[in-house]
C-alpha cells in the first residue's frame, strides 16, 4: 500500500556518507522534529535525474530553507557511495543531503517501488516528493506512471511550503 498524507514516515535504515566513512541514518533521525522535503529518483546519475531533478533542489535549497524546510533529502535505490559520488558531482554539498537506499527497503515500507528490469535497473523508487512534518506526510507528489518529472520538481515542493 502507497504511503499517504496523513500517514507516519515508516522506520528504515538508510546509509549516508560521513567524515568516518558510510554510516547508518534512521528514518526517525532524519524526521523526527523537523520539516523535511524528500524527493526519490530512479537512479543517480541517470538523465533526468541529473539533468533535472536534483539539480532543481540544490538552486532552490535556500528558498525551500527559507520557506521553512529543515532539511531537504534526496535518496535512490543506490549503494552510498554511488550517492556520495553522485551528490559531489553535482555539488549538492550541504544543500541536499544524499541517502542510499540499497536494498529497497524504504522504497518497499513506502510502498513506492518501480520495476526497472526492463531497463537492466533492477528494483528502484518511483520519482517522488514528500514533505513531511515530524515525521508525518504533509504532501505527497508523485510521478504519473513513476517515471515523469513534474510533480516532484523542487518549484511544486517550494509552492507546498
Amino acid at each position: 500500500m502507497t504511503i499517504a498524507v496523513g500517514d507516519k514516515i515508516p522506520e528504515s535504515t538508510l546509509m549516508q556518507m560521513t567524515g568516518d566513512g558510510p554510516a547508518p541514518v534512521s528514518t526517525a533521525d532524519l524526521f523526527a522534529g523537523k520539516k523535511v522535503v524528500l524527493f526519490a529518483v530512479p537512479g543517480a546519475f541517470t538523465p533526468t535525474c541529473s539533468a533535472q531533478h536534483l539539480p532543481g533542489y540544490i538552486e532552490n535549497a535556500d528558498a525551500l530553507s527559507a520557506k521553512g524546510a529543515d532539511s531537504i533529502v534526496c535518496m535512490a535505490v543506490n549503494d552510498v557511495f554511488v550517492m556520495d559520488a553522485w551528490g559531489k558531482a553535482q555539488g549538492a554539498d550541504d544543500k541536499v543531503s544524499m541517502v542510499a537506499d540499497g536494498n529497497g527497503d524504504f522504497t518497499s515500507a513506502l510502498g513506492l517501488e518501480l520495476d526497472g528490469s526492463g531497463f537492466g535497473l533492477g528494483q528502484r523508487s518511483q520519482r517522488f516528493s514528500l514533505i513531511a512534518e515530524d515525521g508525518v506526510v504533509t504532501h505527497l507528489n508523485l510521478e504519473e506512471g513513476g517515471g515523469g518529472f513534474k510533480n516532484s520538481a523542487a518549484e511544486v515542493a517550494l509552492d507546498q511550503l
